[in-house]
């Protein structure tokens, strides 16, 4: 436990666990960023800015370990870690959409594909939203411990939300792999160049990694102040930096040009752009929210 009365953290953050997980970070950022270059993978540009946001946040932690009564590290490191995860998640839903498209199975989906993308994705900007607003308030720097205590229940509110939206995700993955499948097995001697269910595997993989990271994240906030998750800094490591590290290499297989371009030949409109022009917004309004308040506190210690 930290002594000193103005540590914003309830111990010392370790040095070497943030660069660590710093250094890892951007090591899976520049893996992600030359495959999307090569591949033109778009719908994939959220995973690139997610280990940004992982790789700022454990370098804020890491500065954190010196100057632990920095406002303007906690905030960086609080929103950046906390908020990387959903971008995750968007790619996911992205993903899951032209796979459905490129397997030549649309029939197979409970949910029209042109809509699967959309529908999640709007889930997502709802939970990114929800996260960032308590996030804002969880890190102001004049807030009362009521205010901080509403920016926590938002923010759980926000991880719930996020927790259903994968859970039914997962739910309509589930229900078009077991119908593809058994449209595939009945294709006698019809060759697939493409290995659809491969990337549902891998897809399997990278969502339950989230869903864990999430639930944990959940048990912090409902833990509270004083519980064992918040007081204790090994746990953010395991759960949260380990398992998101795990889901950006496993996301490294998603670079295949003939899932896009299959996905392209299909009905479907490409989203992605859009989808990363509104999380850029949401972002830049979440860190505008803060720039005033960091302003204010370079001159004064925190309360």
């Amino acid at each position: 436990m930290v002594d000193h009365e103005s540590s914003l953290y309830p111990y010392s953050p370790s040095k070497p666990a943030a660069i660590f997980s710093m250094v890892i970070f951007l090591i899976l950022l520049l893996i992600h960023f030359v495959k999307l270059s090569k591949t033109k993978t778009w719908f994939a540009v959220p995973l690139v800015i997610g280990a940004i946001f992982e790789s700022l946040g454990y370098a804020a932690r890491a500065y954190g370990h010196s100057h632990p009564s920095s406002k303007n590290a906690y905030i960086v490191q609080t929103m950046l870690i906390l908020l990387a995860p959903i971008l995750f998640a968007a790619t996911i839903y992205m993903f899951m959409g032209r796979l459905v498209l490129a397997s030549g199975h649309t029939k197979a989906s409970i949910i029209r594909p042109t809509w699967l993308t959309k529908i999640f994705l709007g889930g997502d900007i709802l939970c990114f939203l929800v996260q960032a607003a308590g996030a804002s308030f969880l890190v102001k720097a004049d807030a009362s411990r009521s205010t901080k205590n509403l920016g926590k229940y938002i923010i759980l509110a926000g991880l719930v939300i996020q927790l259903i939206v994968f859970g039914f995700f997962l739910v309509v993955a589930a229900i078009f792999h077991l119908r593809a499948g058994k449209a595939e097995r009945l294709e006698i001697g019809t060759v697939k160049m493409l290995k659809w269910q491969k990337y549902m595997v891998t897809l399997y993989i990278v969502s339950g990694l989230v869903t864990v990271r999430n639930i944990f994240r959940v048990a912090e906030y409902v833990t509270g102040d004083q519980g064992y998750l918040l007081t204790h800094e090994w746990p953010i490591y395991i759960f949260d930096a380990l398992l998101m590290a795990a889901a950006l290499a496993s996301c490294t297989s998603w670079y295949v040009g003939d899932i896009v371009q299959k996905a392209s030949n299909g009905d479907e409109e490409d989203s992605g752009v859009t989808a990363i022009a509104m999380f850029a917004l949401n972002i830049a309004t979440a860190m505008g929210r803060n720039t005033p308040l960091i302003q204010k506190t370079t001159s004064r210690k925190p309360e």
